[in-house]
């Protein structure tokens, strides 16, 4: 269940998939409450989302639902949005802030310790050596992770959420011309709203590889649901017309990011 699917292209462009997979330990299913179960916090689709969109492209993904380990976050447990509501490193509620878990069924430490080498290191080792070999081969690599949420989550922000949601932690995860080139495709995008480091600043992922002067480039895009599924409720299908709309600008932002070169 923990083997992480890697597809190798030749590229200069690696797309992290972090939060597709469903996949639930049955160890771990037994402790889940009903909301638990119902896996409302997947990034749905986003694999079929992307699938296709750009030639050459590396992309690495894990099976592994969230919920077991959110392969997106600290190793440590240290949360990147201090003083905001968020989920952890093994998640105890979900985004509205309710339990995931049958009472007194939570992980202990032994146990999140054990999923973070069971499927958080696999996932990172297998990112990381990607971008080391498309590193290799062009003497630099982009990092897109990509993310989807749903865009009205009060227990997490204020409002309804942008359609398109750039981060960079404040522009120190890659080159500034990869982070000017992609906002400026996505305001450019008729009928879609976007912000740069905004509520979302980019996640560990892209913090960790963020690493320009070592020539490793990272930018999240969080998407909101609503710009490709039918209805942000379940059964959160995929709606064609919504998403070939939307496919359109990624084909853009991905194009963009596999031919820029450093200056």
């Amino acid at each position: 269940m923990s083997g992480i699917e890697v597809t190798r292209g030749d590229s200069p462009l690696v797309l992290g998939l972090p939060h597709t997979g469903t996949d639930i330990p049955d160890d771990c299913l037994a402790r889940l409450n009903d909301t638990g179960r119902a896996i409302a916090d997947t990034d749905w689709h986003i694999d079929r989302l992307y699938d296709g969109l750009v030639e050459g492209v590396t992309t690495v993904r894990t099976p592994v639902h969230r919920y077991v380990i959110d392969v997106n976050r600290d190793p440590s447990g240290q949360s990147l949005y201090p003083g905001q509501n968020t989920t952890g490193l093994c998640p105890l509620t979900d985004f509205d802030g309710r339990s995931i878990y049958l009472e007194g069924q939570e992980p202990d430490a032994v146990e999140v310790d054990h999923r973070r080498k069971t499927y958080h290191a696999p996932y990172h080792a297998a990112l990381e050596a990607e971008l080391d070999r498309v590193r290799a081969l062009h003497g630099f690599a982009v990092l897109y992770d990509c993310h989807s949420i749903r865009s009205r989550i009060p227990f997490l922000f204020d409002g309804t959420l942008p359609d398109f949601n750039i981060g960079t932690n404040l522009g120190r995860t890659c080159d500034l011309q990869i982070e000017a080139s992609v906002l400026q495709i996505c305001k450019a995008a008729n009928g879609y709203s976007s912000t740069l480091n905004g509520r979302f600043k980019g996640g560990w992922t892209t913090r960790h590889y963020g690493r320009p002067a070592q020539g490793v480039h990272a930018i999240q895009m969080e998407l909101a649901q609503s710009t490709y599924l039918a209805s942000e409720t379940p059964p959160w299908s995929y709606d064609d017309t919504r998403a070939d709309r939307l496919r359109a600008h990624l084909t853009t932002i991905l194009n963009t990011l596999s031919d820029w070169r450093p200056t």
